[in-house]
């Protein structure tokens, strides 16, 4: 079987340096992502995580950056703490189109018989919907929480 490989793209009327901020910015994150952050220096060989933007800072998703290239492409490796083992990548491709930014987000590379493609397909549509919602008229989707409660019911049913 072959390993899933999970694409989506989204266009926005935007530049793609507002796009690599809106992705690498933990404060403009937080203003798209539910209030978590991502957190990095995103330079190549570093570490990064997805965290909350609360006091606990609780790490919902760590990995290394594995090429970065503003404001074009950013390669990270994606896990949960509590399985770093069960990692898969996840590659941002951003591209100026005139006046609009073609967003590509690939995200593959999982594990064999690992759950992190239903945890994941969930969540990629709703944040990437609310990133073009927060880029284009400065309000984000409240759908979008990493970690809500609605994103684990509905990992656990597409995993029945």
């Amino acid at each position: 079987m072959a390993k899933p490989e999970l694409i989506y793209t989204t266009y926005i009327r935007t530049t793609p340096e507002k796009v690599w901020n809106a992705i690498t910015n933990p404060e403009f994150a937080r203003q798209y992502w539910g209030g978590n952050e991502n957190v990095s220096d995103w330079k190549p060989g570093s570490k990064w995580a997805h965290v909350t933007g609360d006091k606990q800072r609780t790490v919902w998703v760590t990995g290394k950056v594995v090429e970065s290239v503003p404001p074009k492409r950013l390669v990270l490796t994606w896990a949960e703490p509590a399985n770093e083992a069960d990692v898969s990548r996840v590659t941002f491709e951003i591209e100026a189109i005139d006046d609009e930014v073609r967003l590509d987000v690939i995200h593959g590379d999982f594990k064999p018989g690992s759950d992190m493609v239903n945890k994941v397909s969930g969540g990629w549509p709703r944040v990437l919907s609310s990133l073009k919602s927060f880029l284009e008229t400065g309000k984000a989707l409240k759908a979008a929480s990493c970690g809500s409660k609605q994103a684990a019911k509905e990992a656990a049913a597409s995993s029945k």
